[in-house]
């Protein structure tokens, strides 16, 4: 297995066509933590067409993978990436069961994060999140996010339009 980042305990990689199946049945059994924050892609073809997405310009997706075991933990992705001035995207993360609360998901994300600054040359980061969501808050929180704002009816989730906090953090300037 490839991984690009790894703190030791938990690496992240690409997600591949073969992690359909882990994916999606990870996914099914995590529909209730993720409800309604988020729906992760539940069957064979709402998975294809994120691994669609995944490899759009504008878009980088993760898995993160507890390494003892190899199994996904949790996944991150960063859509709308800019580049030029802004050099900027959007993260979005969830955690699966039986992973969620063991730190997998912090850890995962802070190794997305790393790469987005280093590898990817990106300077900022955008994570959207419902004020309800205190788990996924804690986490942004955890990691150096600061929280800039709120925005009524930002996004489209779970049918309806959503009220969003937006935390965001910047790359460590270099010397």
């Amino acid at each position: 297995m490839r991984y690009l980042r790894s703190d030791g305990r938990v690496a992240i990689r690409r997600p591949r066509p073969g992690d359909e199946a882990e994916f999606v049945a990870a996914a099914r059994r995590s529909r209730d933590l993720h409800h309604p924050w988020l729906s992760a892609p539940g069957d064979a073809e709402q998975y294809a067409a994120y691994l669609r997405k995944t490899r759009r310009r504008d878009t980088e997706g993760f898995l993160f993978c507890d390494r003892a075991t190899g199994q996904i933990a949790g996944y991150a992705n960063i859509g709308g990436i800019v580049l030029g001035a802004l050099r900027g995207g959007y993260l979005g993360y969830a955690a699966f069961r039986p992973y969620a609360g063991t730190g997998h998901a912090s850890a995962g994300v802070a190794l997305v994060v790393a790469h987005a600054f280093e590898a990817l040359g990106l300077h900022r980061l955008e994570a959207n999140i419902q004020p309800g969501n205190e788990p996924s808050k804690k986490l942004a929180g955890r990691l150096g996010f600061r929280l800039e704002g709120f925005s009524p009816d930002y996004l489209f989730v779970d049918g309806a339009w959503r009220d969003h906090e937006r935390w965001a953090i910047t790359a460590p300037p270099t010397p």
